[in-house]
């Protein structure tokens, strides 16, 4: 999600260093990471692959966006999602801070370092409830 969007800026010559590396791949887009703070991170979740991706796969309607400043954060409420969703079962069986990527991110100090420091913002009684819903599946799982 937006770690992954840092591969975007890697030199194409380093490349099949990250794409060959099955076993690493995840940690070296944290890694990537270092290299830049954004100032404002957006995350469109209207529609989502919860398996496969990004040229085909499961999708559903997530039918929400993501606003924030911290990567970790984001991307870790954006795993939330995928979990309330249903996603593949690399998602499902782990909670949220164990996934590779957003382990390794918090040990490079890249922005938050566990679910209890997201807050979930919402304007509504619906997204209220869902925010509730996604704190919930941060902290539990």
């Amino acid at each position: 999600m937006s770690l992954k969007l840092s591969v975007g800026i890697t030199h194409k010559k380093n490349m099949r260093e990250l794409h060959t590396s099955f076993f690493s791949m995840k940690k070296m887009i944290a890694e990537i990471n270092q290299a830049y703070t954004p100032s404002l991170i957006l995350l469109d979740g209207i529609e989502a692959f919860v398996d496969g991706g990004p040229a085909k796969g499961t999708k559903k309607k997530g039918n929400v966006m993501i606003a924030g400043t911290d990567r970790i954060a984001i991307d870790a409420v954006g795993l939330a999602i995928l979990k309330e969703l249903g996603s593949n079962k690399d998602i499902m069986g782990k909670k949220v801070f164990e996934q590779e990527q957003i382990a390794r991110a918090v040990e490079l100090g890249l922005g938050i370092t566990n679910p209890a420091e997201i807050e979930i913002i919402a304007d509504d009684g619906e997204s209220k409830k869902y925010a509730e819903k996604l704190t919930g599946i941060l902290l539990n799982g």
